[in-house]
C-alpha cells in the first residue's frame, strides 16, 4: 500500500513541477541604490526602493523556494559595507554566519529619470556561486516601472528554476 502511494506522490511532484525539497534558507540584505544621475535620491525613490524590497521578499517567501531568515544578528557588520552586492563575498560570509543557504542582494542604478536598471543576485552561501538572478533595464522612474521590472526579474530570472 505504501509503495503505490509514494510512487503517486513522486509522479505528482514530477508533473506538477514541484519538489518535496525544503525551501532554501535565505538572508536578504536589501537592494543598494546607485545614483549616477546629477539628482539627489528623492523621497519617492526611497519609498519605491523599500516597496520593491518588500515585494521581492514577499514573492520569494510565497514561492515556497525560499524561507527568509532574520539578518539582525549581522546587521551591524552588513552596515559596514556600502554595497553588499559587490563586497568581495561579504554577503555570503554573513549569510553563512547566519546559517543561511543563500545570500540575496541587489542593485538599482539610476542614470537619469528615464534610464535605470535593476539587478538581483542570489548566491550560494557556502561557495559564493551565483545560483539565480539577473538584470533588467527600466524606462521611467515610476512605481509602475520599478514594480514591473521586479516582477519580470522574479518571473523570468529568479523563480523559473
Amino acid at each position: 500500500m505504501l509503495k503505490p502511494l509514494l510512487g503517486a506522490l513522486a509522479l505528482t511532484a514530477l508533473f506538477s513541477g514541484s519538489t518535496l525539497a525544503e525551501p532554501r534558507q535565505a538572508a536578504f540584505f536589501g537592494i543598494h541604490f546607485i545614483n549616477t544621475s546629477m539628482q539627489n535620491q528623492s523621497e519617492e525613490e526611497a519609498a519605491r526602493l523599500k516597496a520593491v524590497e518588500d515585494r521581492l521578499v514577499t514573492a520569494l517567501a510565497e514561492s515556497g523556494q525560499y524561507s527568509m531568515i532574520d539578518i539582525s544578528p549581522v546587521a551591524d557588520d552588513a552596515a559596514f559595507y556600502e554595497n553588499l552586492a559587490f563586497c568581495n563575498g561579504c554577503d555570503t560570509d554573513l549569510a553563512k554566519e547566519l546559517g543561511a543557504d543563500v545570500a540575496i542582494t541587489g542593485e538599482i542604478q539610476k542614470t537619469s529619470n528615464l534610464i535605470l536598471s535593476m539587478s538581483l543576485y542570489i548566491r550560494d552561501a557556502e561557495t559564493g556561486a551565483l545560483v539565480a538572478g539577473g538584470s533588467a533595464d527600466m524606462r521611467g522612474n515610476t512605481d509602475q516601472s520599478w514594480f514591473r521590472t521586479t516582477d519580470w526579474l522574479l518571473r523570468n530570472r529568479v523563480l523559473r528554476q
